[in-house]
């Protein structure tokens, strides 16, 4: 992975595994929190999720307005999640990312994953320092097909 940085006055650039982690990734992660969690259905947060339960992954929606989401109980935030994690999904914009990159270190996640358009230098420090793998700007739903094929 390559650290996003940008030269002085550019934007952070995403971060993208080779495909050989990204495989390690979504083959090992189980629990997936995807904070920002939409109950509305025409909501890109509630399609990714909806497919990656499809696909086995346990969700848990993680967001103060809703109460459940795909069946699943809602939390207010990831301080409130009360089980094990692997994945910290992020359907937030940028500058929320830090703190949830913060609490993703804090419960022990794996991986902090930043949705497509979300980009944060800092929440990217914060993850990798943190011990986590790192994706920004990156769909988990649009790289698990690719990589199906």
């Amino acid at each position: 992975m390559t650290d996003p940085d940008a030269a002085p006055g550019q934007e952070p650039r995403p971060v993208l595994p080779s495909d050989d982690e990204l495989r390690s990734i979504l083959g090992s992660a189980r629990v997936i929190a995807v904070v920002g969690l939409s109950s509305k259905p025409w909501r890109p947060s509630h399609e990714v999720a909806s497919y990656l339960q499809d696909k086995g992954y346990r969700i848990i929606p993680v967001n103060p307005n809703e109460t459940e989401v795909l069946g699943e109980l809602s939390y207010p935030s990831l301080r409130d999640v009360p089980e094990h994690v692997d994945v910290v999904d992020v359907f937030r914009r940028s500058e929320h990312t830090p703190d949830v990159a913060r609490e993703a270190v804090r419960m022990g996640a794996k991986v902090l994953w930043l949705q497509e358009g979300v980009i944060d230098a800092e929440a990217y420090r914060i993850a990798s320092e943190g011990g986590l793998d790192v994706v920004m700007g990156a769909c988990m739903m649009r790289q698990r097909e690719r990589l199906e094929g």
